[in-house]
């Protein structure tokens, strides 16, 4: 499994993540501004705050978190059980 390491906010509500297997990508969360929850990330400052949590998740605050792993998943483009390959394991069983 991966671990975030770094995550930068960037301009156009995108984020830019640094995993410990090397991986490096932006990841546009654009569509969640003003949704929900995600209504706070509309004031910059708040969008601005993002940090790696303490369980890895990509963090603003204790109700705005996102999974660093399925943003991972976007970035690479590979598949859940690429990442997860013991759900393979499980589900052939």
């Amino acid at each position: 499994m991966v671990k975030l390491l770094h995550v930068t906010p960037q301009t156009g509500f995108k984020l830019h993540l640094k995993y410990d297997d090397g991986t490096t990508g932006h990841v546009d969360v654009s569509n969640l501004i003003g949704k929900g929850v995600f209504k706070a990330l509309t004031n910059s400052a708040v969008f601005e705050s993002v940090t790696v949590g303490k369980h890895g998740e990509v963090r603003w605050n204790d109700d705005l978190e996102l999974c660093a792993d399925s943003l991972y998943l976007q970035i690479t483009g590979k598949s859940v059980e690429d990442l997860f390959p013991n759900l393979k394991a499980h589900a052939d069983a």
